[in-house]
C-alpha cells in the first residue's frame, strides 16, 4: 500500500531500478539551480545528454567530408534511417519490414490516406473519436473533401456517453454494426490526447475488419509510452510523432507502420518519390518508378540526417532500457500519483483518465471545477509544468524515463497547497 509521505517517495526513488536514468536528460532548472518538475513529456519529452554527441557527429562528418559523408561518415548518411529501424520496431510491436522513420506525423497520415481510404460511392465514411486531436480531425475532413464527400455526412464521431468522459467499446461495435456498409476507414487515436485513456487496438482492428473497414492508428501519445503491439493486432497502418515519449526535439520526424500482409502489394495507389523507388538501382535515374516493399515504400525524400541523429539517440537508449521494464515503472509511477491526488480533500479536482494502469499510459489527466485555469498557471509560476486543454483539463505526464517518485510528491503537495 502507498503511503502519502517525502520518506516512502524517496524509498520509492531509491528502489527504482531505473531512477539512474533520469541523470542522463538535461532538466530545466529554476534561478536558484533547482528541478522544474516537469510533467510534459506528453507535448516535449527532455533532451538526453547525449543527443548533442550524436548530432554532432553528424555535424563534424559533413564538415570533414562534405557530400561523400553519405557512404563515408561513421554512420553513413545513406542508409541512415535504417540504423532506427529495428529498435522503433521493437517499441511499437512490429517487424522491422513494417516501420519506418519519415516525414511528420499528420503528413504520414496523409501519405497513408492515399493508399487506404479508397471511398466509393456507398462505401465512403470515417471513423474518429469525437475528441480526436485537432490535426486528425482537419486531415480526414480535408480527404473527405478532396475525394467529393460532405465531411457533416461523412464523418462519423465515436462518443463518450451522456455524462461520461471515456469512450466504450461497445458504442464503437454499435456504430461499426449499423453503418459499416458505409465505413471505409476507422482512424482512432491508441491514447487519447485529453483523457490519456489507452483503447484496446486489437478489439478496434476486429470490429472494423469484420465490416472490411481499414483500420489506422494514431499513436502520437502512444509511442514509447504504451506497447501498441501493432502486428499482433493485425491494424492496417498507424503513425506516431516522436519528439513526445521519444524524446527527439521539438518538430523532429516522425514514425510510420504498415501492417506485413500489405508490404508487398505493389497496387496499392500511393504517392512517389525517389526514395521508395527499387534503392538498388534508386541512382539509375533513368528507371521507371519500381515500389520497395514494406514501410519503406511510402518514402519520398531522402532523410534529414540532423533530425535522425536526435531520435537515434534517445532510442539507444529505448533499446538499452526496453519498454517492458519502462511500462512496469510507468505502471507505479502513475498509481502512486493517482493515490496522492486521491489523498486530497476537495471537490475541485477529479482524475478522468482510467483507474486500470492497463487502460492508460503515464498520462493522468485532472478536471478541474468550473474550468479555474488560475490553478494551472500558478502550478507553472511555481515550475511545475503541466499542460492545459480546453475546456478543463490539466495533463500531467509523470515519464518514467525520467521523472521521480518525489517529483510526484512534491507536485501532489504543492497543488493540495494552492488549492
Amino acid at each position: 500500500m502507498y503511503k502519502p509521505t517525502l520518506d516512502y517517495a524517496q524509498q520509492l526513488d531509491k528502489e527504482d531500478k531505473l531512477a539512474h536514468l533520469r541523470a542522463q536528460f538535461h532538466i530545466p532548472k529554476d534561478k536558484d539551480g533547482n528541478d522544474w518538475l516537469y510533467f510534459t513529456g506528453n507535448s516535449l519529452g527532455l533532451q538526453p545528454k547525449q543527443t548533442q554527441q550524436y548530432i554532432q557527429q553528424e555535424l563534424d562528418d559533413w564538415a570533414k567530408y562534405g557530400v561523400e559523408g553519405h557512404f563515408e561518415a561513421r554512420n553513413p548518411w545513406m542508409p541512415y534511417h535504417e540504423f532506427l529501424t529495428n529498435s522503433m520496431a521493437k517499441i511499437v510491436g512490429a517487424k522491422p519490414l513494417e516501420v519506418v522513420v519519415m516525414n511528420t506525423l499528420t503528413t504520414n497520415l496523409h501519405l497513408l490516406m492515399v493508399s487506404f481510404y479508397q471511398p466509393t460511392k456507398t462505401k465512403y465514411k470515417i471513423v474518429i473519436e469525437s475528441d480526436a486531436f485537432p490535426s486528425d480531425r482537419y486531415a480526414v475532413q480535408s480527404q473527405l473533401k478532396f475525394h467529393g464527400f460532405d465531411t457533416e455526412d461523412g464523418l462519423i464521431e465515436w462518443k463518450p456517453r451522456e455524462g461520461e468522459e471515456l469512450l466504450r467499446i461497445e458504442d464503437l461495435e454499435k456504430i461499426v454494426d449499423e453503418q459499416g456498409d458505409e465505413i471505409a476507414l476507422l482512424l482512432i487515436g491508441g491514447v487519447n490526447y485529453y483523457t490519456g485513456q489507452y483503447l484496446d487496438i486489437k478489439r478496434i482492428v476486429e470490429i472494423g475488419h469484420a465490416k472490411n473497414c481499414m483500420v489506422g492508428i494514431d499513436l502520437a501519445h502512444g509511442a514509447g509510452n504504451i506497447s501498441p503491439e501493432l502486428h499482433d493486432s493485425g491494424v492496417d497502418f498507424a503513425a506516431w510523432c516522436t519528439y513526445k515519449y521519444l524524446n527527439s526535439g521539438p518538430g523532429s520526424l516522425a514514425g510510420l507502420f504498415v501492417h506485413e500482409k500489405h508490404a508487398h502489394n505493389k497496387e496499392l495507389p500511393r504517392f512517389a518519390g525517389w526514395w521508395n523507388h527499387n534503392k538498388e538501382t534508386r541512382f539509375n535515374m533513368r528507371q521507371p518508378f519500381d515500389v520497395m516493399p514494406g514501410a519503406e515504400g511510402w518514402q519520398l525524400s531522402n532523410p534529414p540526417i540532423l533530425s535522425m541523429a536526435a531520435i537515434r539517440a534517445s532510442l539507444d537508449m529505448f533499446e538499452e532500457v526496453g519498454m517492458e521494464a519502462l511500462r512496469a515503472k510507468s505502471e507505479k509511477l502513475t498509481g502512486y500519483f493517482e493515490y496522492l491526488i486521491n489523498q486530497i480533500d476537495t471537490d475541485r479536482i477529479k482524475i478522468i483518465t482510467p483507474s486500470n494502469p492497463k487502460e492508460r499510459g503515464c498520462q493522468l489527466s485532472i478536471q478541474v471545477k468550473n474550468a479555474d485555469k488560475s490553478l494551472h498557471k500558478k502550478l507553472t509560476e511555481n515550475n511545475i509544468i503541466t499542460d492545459w486543454r480546453e475546456p478543463d483539463v490539466i495533463r500531467c505526464a509523470p515519464v518514467p524515463m525520467y521523472n521521480s517518485f518525489e517529483d510526484v510528491y512534491r507536485m501532489v503537495e504543492k497543488l493540495k497547497e494552492l488549492l
